[in-house]
């Protein structure tokens, strides 16, 4: 198929972007998502007369990590046209997630729950936040594994003290900063420091008193055992949720309900009394967006709305393109009647940031 006639003036690497991210969204394979993300990397340092010189050539692909489908869309790009890859993804994929929440997506102005190549994410901290800048957030809560959770590759404390070096660099790059100031005193974008720290069997947190101290926002989440008797397990949620450090209770029952890993049974534990100790202790309970786990079901979210908790509509995005799953989160919370300001990340910045130094 040849390119599309229409115009196109975005350049190459933003076509390459932009199909990996439509990629993401739609959950596609991650082996076809880093074809173009690599092309993306091996031409955006390039000048683009040497990129135009490649095309005219026909030596595109002698470049590293340029493939035949990834030579396409740059080669159309340079010469103004809309690739035809775009062309149709777009037309696939482009459209809304789902029919409801948009409403209360409009009033969210972050996400709390996020990963990178730090840990078992597929792309650079940076990538995430520029990500997170075109869908118009305001923050985004960096929230890579803990040790403990090794198939993940979690952060020792010594590779989380690195991160947070990163994290700050691309606030200055940004502009921003911990209170959030741009150019020009606007709002801006900054990216938050956090952890998606694993609970441990007693309750504890996997992760140093000294590093969480560090930290702007914390996300707890039980990774392991997770089929334990519901006594022991209500009892180590309960646990977590009355450390000082917790501002997020993440997936509660850890359930899949479909994807590629398959399916697993939701967790067994005291659902109300969890929730009781998240509302006495300012606790949020995740909404979990992913489609795989639509984390907690519907009468477990009643049950927290009844209890009176707060929440986080996340998106547990760990590719760009799934930062745009917030919308799956919004319709069952628009779903369950839970009021915008009950949700945390609808809030200003410094409101969040406050509530989670509690």
């Amino acid at each position: 198929m040849n390119a599309s006639d229409e115009p196109y003036e975005a350049g190459p690497v933003a076509a390459l972007r932009r199909i990996a991210f439509l990629l993401e969204r739609a959950r596609e394979d991650t082996y076809k998502v880093k074809a173009f993300r690599g092309a993306a990397a091996t031409i955006l340092p390039l000048p683009a007369e040497d990129v135009a010189r490649a095309v005219e050539a026909g030596t595109l692909t002698d470049l590293p990590g340029i493939g035949a489908s990834s030579g396409k869309v740059i080669a159309a790009a340079v010469r103004g046209q809309v690739p035809e890859r775009l062309a149709r993804l777009e037309a696939e994929h482009a459209g809304p997630l789902t029919d409801g929440g948009a409403a209360l997506r409009a009033a969210l102005r972050g996400d709390c729950h996020s990963h990178s190549d730090w840990s078992d994410g597929g792309s650079p901290i940076e990538e995430m936040a520029m990500t997170a800048i075109e869908l118009g957030h305001e923050y985004l809560v960096l929230t890579d594994h803990s040790p403990r959770l090794k198939v993940a590759r979690g952060l020792s404390a010594e590779r989380l003290q690195r991160q947070l070096g990163v994290v700050d660099a691309v606030n200055e790059h940004l502009g921003g900063g911990a209170d959030g100031g741009g150019a020009g005193g606007e709002p801006g974008f900054t990216l938050l420091k956090g952890i998606e720290v694993d609970i441990l069997d007693d309750g504890s947190l996997d992760q140093s008193e000294e590093m969480l101290d560090r930290l702007d926002l914390r996300v707890a989440s039980v990774h392991s055992k997770l089929a334990m008797d519901a006594g022991a397990m209500t009892r180590r949620m309960i646990g977590a949720v009355r450390q000082r450090h917790t501002n997020v209770l993440g997936h509660c029952t850890g359930r899949l309900v479909t994807g590629g890993r398959g399916t697993r049974q939701q967790s067994s534990f005291d659902a109300r009394a969890v929730f009781e100790a998240c509302a006495e202790n300012d606790v949020a309970v995740e909404i979990n967006s992913r489609p795989e786990r639509r984390d907690p079901p519907f009468a477990l979210l009643a049950l927290a709305r009844d209890a009176g908790c707060v929440f986080s509509i996340d998106s547990d995005a760990h590719a760009p393109g799934q930062l745009d799953f917030l919308q799956l989160g919004c319709e069952r919370a628009e779903d369950a009647g839970i009021d915008a300001d009950r949700i945390v990340n609808t809030w200003p910045r410094q409101r969040l940031l406050e509530w989670a130094r509690k």
